[in-house]
């Protein structure tokens, strides 16, 4: 089976100099290579097919055959990078929190690991009869939500 690490230091070499940044490298048990880049204004195929090439030009497939699929992160996939929270700044966010409660906002900010997710909800305030509409930020951890994903929007 090829080592998961080989191809992570290869794609980390590519890298080097770039604006591009690793989000997921996977081998599965029948050697089936899985790459994603992402990069703050998108991923470009040519990018995915030179890095592909760069990866099989240090694979030896005499040795051991393999498939490899090079590509971006899914736009509607869960974030699974610190650097990914930080692209979508003041873009619209999911969160699945730990307890199974979803939050839908702005992703306000990140800081390492936390970060902040503004809610427009209602609030009950004290002296007023109904409760008002207004921003509620939401404080998160990235190792303590389920997932958090940017949220498409068709407008």
């Amino acid at each position: 089976m090829i080592d998961k690490n080989v191809v992570r230091k290869l794609v980390e070499e590519w890298l080097e100099g770039k604006e591009y940044f690793l989000v997921d490298v996977a081998v599965s048990p029948d050697d089936k290579i899985t790459v994603e880049i992402d990069h703050a204004d998108g991923v470009y195929i040519n990018d995915c097919v030179e890095l592909s090439k760069y990866i099989e030009d240090r694979l030896d497939r005499e040795q051991e055959d393999y498939e490899l699929e090079v590509g971006s992160a899914g736009l509607g996939q869960p974030f699974k990078v610190e650097q990914q929270y930080a692209n979508f700044i003041g873009e619209p966010v999911e969160v699945l929190g730990a307890d199974g409660k979803k939050v839908r906002g702005t992703l306000k900010s990140v800081a390492g690991r936390d970060f902040v997710v503004s809610v427009n909800e209602k609030v009950k305030l004290e002296g007023k009869k109904r409760p008002v509409m207004m921003d509620v930020d939401h404080a998160f951890n990235m190792d303590e939500v389920k997932y958090t994903k940017y949220l498409i929007s068709f407008k």
